[in-house]
């Protein structure tokens, strides 16, 4: 059984999600706290224009850029949609949504320009985000997801997922659907469902009714381009899909996000409230949990693997391709075909946790070691399907081709996670060139007589890099207590794996950071030589 963990580390503007399993990072998220087109969103559009080439119309949406709609995004029951639509948008009086019949569905054959006009007002969904230099990607088939099912104004037909196989848990899912589903309101019953008691789902399909209700009277008061509804942030909606038995603790180093994820998980799973608890330690709760040091680790280029192997993740416009090396290793195998599968099949699990970590989406072109056998081919591409099926996104695996390429499609959503993790030197900015190492520890006096002379702050913290908060630790009579003694302040040094090794960091009590800059700009020469003439007296 996989133990997992959800770790989240809330700075200024960020919050960054950590998804661990069995202490493995396996997904990480970046969310801006303000601001972002998410994926679920809804939003009532206005047509900017159309383009019969392309079979689709410009919206837009309030975004930088026109999101794009196609014609098969329009799904089957458009007419009736904007039938209603249009009237709440001109605040006309119409039968209520649950009484209008369904309308006939467009030819297929008819062309985005039949439909749609500049001008007219659409609601619309969210389905991919603005990737690269293209705009939102949206849809008017509107679908409302909840803890247990997902509701489709207009569906009229109730579907399951495919991981619920049982005919007899259909039939009882189906009983209690029906129980409480009005007529033009179709549901897709998710894997959640599977063995949960039937009032949680009629429940959660009566709530997601209530918000349907809510998205129909907003449109009714609000002029296009303007945000209908919020999908729930990132946080809520990785707990929501995703939570289950196998989560141990949900870390957050934030109150209010703390209250907040909280009382969600509350409302949908209350026997799992206890799992959610709030960190205070004095180290960055990602270094604590080691995510720092596998985030600087499997985001670069080169990624090793068992017994010296590795591999290489290129990317470009189209796709995404990632190249599988031996290496050095030395081969004991009785043949290059074992040794070749050996290290394929070594490489799998590495690959499944790559796509998943950085969410690469669209085409991934992966070059496997040349096997020649079919069986052995047989026996990777098999692999491979098991080492994605723990992956939440839709994909398709095709096998091996002549030339040993396997070829993968994966749903993209958002943008791929990319994080550069080369760090410039904070001395010398890129230049190769710094001030003497051995000056360093002036340095960061000459910045704490500073801190707490001119700026008079007594209570500091310093996060520096592990290595260097140890040399600064060092000892009962320890260079941070000399310095505390010499500036009548509490100093703490905190190690932090983000923090470069000749860089440090100023924070007062409360955790804001005093302003970067060269640390000896305010002292000529002659200071700096008379800051380390005080430091050795003391010393002696």
């Amino acid at each position: 059984m996989v133990n997992k963990e959800l770790v989240i580390h809330v700075s200024d503007n960020t919050i960054h999600i950590a998804l661990l399993e069995d202490k493995l990072l396996m997904e990480y998220h970046k969310v801006e706290r303000e601001g972002g087109f998410c994926v679920g969103d809804i939003y009532l559009g206005k047509v900017r224009k159309t383009m019969a080439g392309l079979n689709a119309s410009f919206v837009n949406i309030g975004h930088a850029k026109d999101a794009f709609l196609h014609r098969l995004d329009l799904g089957v029951p458009f007419k009736s949609m904007d039938k209603l639509i249009s009237a709440l948008s001109k605040k006309k009086k119409c039968s209520p949504f649950t009484q209008i019949k369904q309308s006939e569905p467009h030819p297929t054959s008819a062309k985005i320009t039949e439909i749609l006009s500049a001008g007219d007002v659409v609601l619309t969904q969210v389905s991919k985000e603005a990737i690269s230099t293209k705009g939102p990607r949206l849809t008017c088939e509107i679908s409302i997801t909840g803890r247990h099912v997902v509701l489709l104004p207009f569906g009229n037909k109730i579907s399951f997922s495919q991981k619920i196989k049982s005919n007899e848990e259909r039939k009882r899912l189906k009983r209690h659907v029906i129980e409480v589903l009005p007529h033009n309101f179709g549901v897709i019953v998710r894997t959640a469902a599977k063995g949960v008691d039937g009032s949680d789902v009629e429940n959660d399909i009566i709530s997601l009714i209530s918000k349907w209700d809510d998205i129909l009277e907003r449109v009714k008061n609000s002029a296009a381009p303007s945000l209908i509804l919020s999908e729930d942030n990132r946080i809520n909606t990785m707990l929501r899909d995703i939570l289950n038995d196998q989560f141990s603790n949900v870390f957050v180093d934030d109150k209010s996000i703390f209250e907040e994820i909280k009382k969600y998980i509350n409302n949908i799973s209350p026997d799992q409230e206890k799992i959610v608890k709030l960190y205070k330690g004095s180290v960055s709760i990602f270094d604590n949990f080691d995510i720092t040091r596998q985030i600087k680790g499997q985001f670069g280029k080169l990624i090793p693997f068992k017994r010296k192997a590795y591999m290489i993740i290129e990317h470009t416009e189209a796709l995404h391709v990632i190249d599988i090396n031996s290496g050095t290793r030395i081969n004991n195998t009785s043949s290059q075909e074992e040794a070749s599968l050996e290290v394929n099949l070594n490489a799998i699990d590495h690959i499944a946790r790559q796509l998943r970590l950085r969410d690469m989406g669209g085409i991934i072109v992966i070059d496997f070691i040349d096997m020649h056998k079919k069986e052995n081919r047989e026996t990777l591409l098999k692999a491979m399907k098991e080492a994605m099926n723990s992956d939440r996104a839709k994909h398709t695996i095709l096998p091996l081709t002549r030339f040993g390429l396997m070829q993968i499609t994966r749903q993209r959503v958002r943008p791929e996670t990319k994080i550069n993790i080369l760090e410039t030197c904070p001395s010398c900015n890129g230049t190769g060139e710094i001030t003497p190492s051995i000056l360093f520890d002036t340095q960061i006096e000459a910045r704490i007589k500073c801190i707490t002379e001119e700026q008079e702050c007594k209570n500091l913290i310093i996060k520096v890099h592990p290595y260097l908060a140890a040399y600064i630790n060092k000892g009962l009579f320890s260079q941070a207590v000399k310095w505390m003694f010499k500036f009548k302040c509490y100093l703490k040094v905190v190690p932090d794996e983000a923090v470069g090794y000749v860089d440090a960091r100023y924070y007062d009590k409360y955790g804001v950071e005093f302003s970067s800059g060269d640390l000896l700009d305010r002292y000529d020469d002659g200071d700096c030589e008379e800051e380390r003439e005080d430091s050795d007296s003391v010393n002696q």
